[in-house]
């Protein structure tokens, strides 16, 4: 059993099912240290709610999480004002905010390896008067990055994303040479750095049906993404393509890739969550620290039913750990 990677929990959207996906984790004994960064009084409500029997006990640093079943450590964070389940309180929004945060500086300043998030509501937020686009971009500004990167990973398949949130008709525009450098660097780098692969082979999709078919339905792959992919695999990237994404994600080239990169949000996410919904795991990649999420939203109509899956929490909390692990190893490899 190893005990050493202490990882921060976020509980997320109070009215949704991320409290009792955090309390369902005590349901058996836990082989990686996780601190729940919530509401005590909340996480003990939905727990009576839910009928679970979970023993709460408050955290601080130093200390090793409890990891026997029926127990939880929780780092309290006040503020929550309403938490029934499958209803919004825009006035939780600023409550939910400071989570992220303590979670965030809390591995920022070494209390933590990494940290998952449970969903949050992002309508709700912006309904208080906050300017909230994602969990993505908060950590970015908070850690003070220019770029990050959005992978959704399962056991099988890997796949970021150029761009993210954006209407399709901003896409071609937002596909420039800088931001498809960036993405790539980062993506090899933390593939390398979180993942432990030494030499990271990366499948790049094109922008247009048949990849622009030689410039006939589309000359971005001419004009922009096939030199960018030139320049870097003279750095050294293992970069194929571009390829026609209904190529792309076939065996015949996943087989004998590590990662693939999609040009926009519903080019490659589709086919990763037919693949493993309820088993996939959110990742940003191009922080300076670990963090990982799940693969689904708040689901209201399931909070305080009980009958919520925990399993893509599971999935997140494992890639989560291991994604430390390998980072605490390339850090020795590097200081010895």
């Amino acid at each position: 059993m190893n005990n050493s990677i202490v990882l921060a929990l976020t509980a997320g959207e109070p009215g949704g099912i991320g409290p009792e996906l955090c309390l369902q984790l005590a349901g058996e004994e836990r082989s990686t240290g996780v601190v729940v960064v919530a509401s005590q009084a909340m996480l003990a409500e939905r727990a009576r709610q839910v009928g679970l029997t979970v023993s709460l006990h408050p955290w601080q640093p130093g200390q090793p999480p409890r990891l026997a079943a029926g127990e939880l450590s929780v780092l309290p964070v006040d503020g929550c004002f309403s938490h029934v389940p499958g209803q919004l309180e825009p006035r939780n929004s600023a409550y939910v905010l400071q989570t992220l945060e303590v979670a965030a500086r809390g591995c920022l300043n070494g209390d933590f390896d990494g940290m998952v998030t449970a969903p949050v509501h992002k309508g709700v937020i912006n309904d208080a008067g906050i300017a909230f686009s994602g969990h993505t971009e908060f950590l970015q500004e908070l850690c003070g990055v220019e770029r990050v990167v959005m992978m959704l990973a399962t056991d099988e398949l890997r796949v970021a994303l150029v761009t993210t949130h954006l209407p399709l008709k901003d896409v071609s525009a937002a596909v420039t040479s800088e931001r498809l450098t960036q993405v790539a660097r980062i993506l090899d780098a933390d593939l390398k750095r979180f993942f432990g692969i030494a030499q990271p082979r990366i499948l790049v999709a094109g922008l247009n049906p048949h990849a622009g078919e030689g410039g006939h339905l589309g000359r971005e792959e001419i004009e922009v993404i096939e030199p960018t992919l030139e320049r870097l695999r003279a750095e050294g990237l293992r970069l194929t393509g571009p390829l026609p994404a209904d190529t792309l994600f076939t065996p015949h080239w996943l087989d004998q890739a590590d990662a693939a990169l999609a040009m926009y949000h519903d080019q490659g996410l589709p086919v990763l969550k037919f693949q493993g919904f309820g088993r996939a795991v959110n990742i940003t990649l191009g922080l300076p620290i670990v963090r990982t999420s799940v693969d689904h939203g708040t689901a209201l109509d399931l909070a305080g039913t009980g009958r919520a899956d925990a399993g893509s929490l599971h999935t997140a909390i494992r890639v989560g750990a291991h994604m430390a692990r390998c980072r605490q190893f390339a850090n020795q490899e590097t200081s010895s």
